[in-house]
């Protein structure tokens, strides 16, 4: 599917800082697994309906509730956000 979405490389420079550390056993690449999220998050979809390119859907899941739940996207929102709001007088 050439209509899938993915982080690009200046993207994910910007959110590694964001990224908690890996405990023992690698995790399975953030780029592929935040691409996917988006991607579901973007067009509405079930995480069953996730393309097969950004790997299983219970993989989506799982990190997008876990990181959620410690509060990971929040804190990317806000460090993004952070320095890009205008300007009050």
């Amino acid at each position: 599917m050439s209509d899938l979405f993915w982080l690009t490389d200046a993207q994910m420079a910007r959110l590694e800082a964001f990224l908690p550390k890996s405990h023992g056993k690698p995790r399975v690449d953030d780029r592929r697994v935040l691409s996917g999220i988006i991607f579901i998050n973007r067009n509405g979809l079930r995480w069953r309906d996730a393309p097969a390119a950004y790997g299983p859907h219970k993989t989506l899941y799982n990190r997008w509730k876990r990181w959620s739940d410690k509060g990971i996207f929040a804190q990317m929102m806000a460090g993004l956000a952070a320095g890009h709001g205008e300007e009050r007088p």
